[in-house]
């Protein structure tokens, strides 16, 4: 059997989705006053073009305008005097919003990889976890290395301990330690974190370096063809 909402019930949702809406429309509304919810007697102007019109009355700005069939908004309202401009609100709340949208799309959420080792891993594994790790710190993610020791290694903890030392070390140029070697149960950890300015800086060596290779290997390509001008030309004259 279909069941129906009493007229009640279908009323107080009804009801909850309109307020739920129209609060929401309000929290958009007052993040700026318009028009008439302007406060102050006289504003710095701003026209729809973005010419400086000057300091002019409230009313004179609510003229203007309406006038041009725009709103005026306050854009800066804690400036003596605020200041207001000119422009089409409902495309610029629009237009805002869309910028607030693609900005929280494009923000990156930093996650925690988890990289293994062991008592046991060799230099060439090392390599590859360090190279591993540069790439999740250069891509904004931090790292945690997570040592585990089995059985009778665990009497061994500086092993794990100068392990972790090194791969620090080694990453040193883009990482900040977070959380410096620690016990977790049978797990020694380490926490990195991406180093903005030193990552900036290195990939900014590295950009230089790929820059001066690709002028070298240029000037050894160019260099034969001018070497064998005056072999050519003796050719002619002979």
């Amino acid at each position: 059997m279909l069941y129906l909402p009493s007229h009640r019930v279908f009323s107080a949702r009804f009801v909850f989705c309109c307020c739920h809406d129209f609060e929401r429309s309000a929290a958009i509304r007052d993040r700026l006053r318009i028009n008439n919810r302007i406060r102050a007697r006289e504003v710095r102007l701003i026209d729809e073009n973005g010419a400086q019109i000057g300091i002019v009355s409230i009313r004179d700005a609510l003229s203007m305008a309406e006038e041009r069939g725009l709103d005026l908004v306050e854009v800066a309202p804690n400036a003596v005097p605020p200041v207001c401009r000119i422009l089409d609100y409902g495309k610029f709340r629009y237009e805002q919003s869309k910028k607030e949208r693609e900005a929280r799309k494009n923000q990156k959420q930093v996650e925690v990889k988890q990289i293994r080792l062991e008592p046991k891993t060799d230099d060439h594994d090392l390599e590859v976890k360090a190279k591993q790790a540069r790439r999740f710190l250069l891509e904004g993610d931090k790292v945690k290395f997570n040592l585990r020791f089995r059985g009778r290694e665990i009497f061994h903890q500086e092993i794990g301990l100068e392990m972790l030392e090194r791969m620090a070390e080694e990453l040193r140029d883009i990482s900040v330690v977070e959380q410096r070697p620690t016990m977790e149960g049978r797990v020694l950890t380490l926490l990195l974190a991406p180093n903005q300015k030193a990552k900036t800086q290195a990939q900014r060596e590295r950009q230089q370096q790929t820059s001066r290779s690709t002028t070298s290997s240029v000037a050894k390509v160019s260099a034969p063809a001018s070497d064998a001008a005056p072999d050519d030309q003796a050719d002619e004259e002979d």
